[in-house]
């Protein structure tokens, strides 16, 4: 390969001879540095196409696994929505029989209008705050609404329960009647003359004439504190109705209670007889009120709360 070289200074030309080898070396370098330039252009020109595809992968990736987690919280939201109205109506269903029993036990106990008035809804209030306020969802505000509902129903029926409680416990307790089911008065409260001696003296209850073996019942609920055989009265059974209350069922027969026992108004406490100081099968009945002595009469025949 001859190559000519023209110098500008001198004008003058010279020629350079290069062997077949050295050409063929020159040629490749040449295409080597083209082939390398034109690469780098090429990787440059691609690159923002490659890290394009890569980053809509990722960003692929990130959508499906928060539309898996949106689907998971719908999921669970839904059931918690269930759970919440499945609870909503139970609190109504509760709330209706609340309602009713309320209205029932207030027509029981025969309370005045109004004291008690399960139909309305219960008053409520209180100065507003500075803070701002709240809403909540609506099943929530319905579930709170009930729930407040149900606890002033449930206060009101405790309330209601007490008084009927304390009624009842008064009514059982209440001393009135007679201690026998069957016979007559033969002596009654107060000075008299002794059966035995003949001589005036003080007679502290009423004496109730009956058949051998017949019932004695009590007159009152209580708890029985004597429940044997005592001076005077032979086999007797004394009774606490409390507030003050006591009465005694002397000269039985047979006693059919013990110390400690609780029985209610009408119980058969024991069985007529004429133990102790006694003249013939009689209870001696006595009722006293604060540890003192009072006439059976007024207890008698007075009419028993219901």
């Amino acid at each position: 390969m001859n190559i000519i070289v023209v110098s500008r200074r001198h004008g003058r030309s010279r020629t350079v001879t290069f062997s077949a080898l050295v050409t063929m070396l020159a040629l490749g370098v040449v295409s080597l540095v083209t082939l390398a330039v034109l690469s780098i252009q090429w990787i440059r020109a691609s690159e923002p196409s490659i890290i394009d595809i890569q980053a809509v992968k990722q960003w692929q990736q990130r959508l499906v696994s928060q539309e898996s987690e949106l689907d998971r919280t719908r999921e669970h939201t839904e059931e918690q929505i269930r759970a919440l109205t499945v609870k909503l109506a139970e609190l109504q269903s509760r709330l209706t029989r609340l309602d009713a029993l309320g209205e029932r036990l207030v027509d029981v106990a025969e309370l005045d209008d109004g004291e008690f008035d399960f139909t309305i809804p219960p008053g409520v209030g209180g100065p507003e705050t500075e803070a701002g306020s709240y809403t909540p969802p609506d099943i929530v505000g319905a579930l709170d609404s009930l729930s407040s509902m149900i606890d002033d129903r449930e206060q009101q029926l405790s309330v209601l329960n007490s008084l009927l409680g304390d009624r009842k416990i008064q009514s059982a307790t209440f001393v009135a009647g007679r201690p026998i089911e069957r016979g007559w008065m033969s002596s009654r409260y107060g000075y008299r003359n002794d059966p035995f001696t003949g001589d005036v003296a003080w007679h502290d209850g009423v004496d109730f004439a009956g058949k051998d073996g017949s019932n004695i019942i009590a007159v009152a609920a209580g708890v029985v504190t004597w429940a044997s055989e005592r001076y005077g009265y032979g086999n007797m059974v004394e009774i606490n109705h409390g507030n003050g209350y006591v009465t005694r069922y002397a000269h039985a027969k047979e006693v059919l209670v013990n110390v400690g026992d609780v029985v209610k108004k009408n119980d058969v406490i024991a069985l007529m007889g004429s133990t102790g100081r006694s003249t013939g099968p009689h209870t001696h009945f006595e009722v006293h009120h604060r540890g003192r002595s009072v006439d059976p009469a007024e207890y008698i025949n007075r009419v028993a709360r219901f």
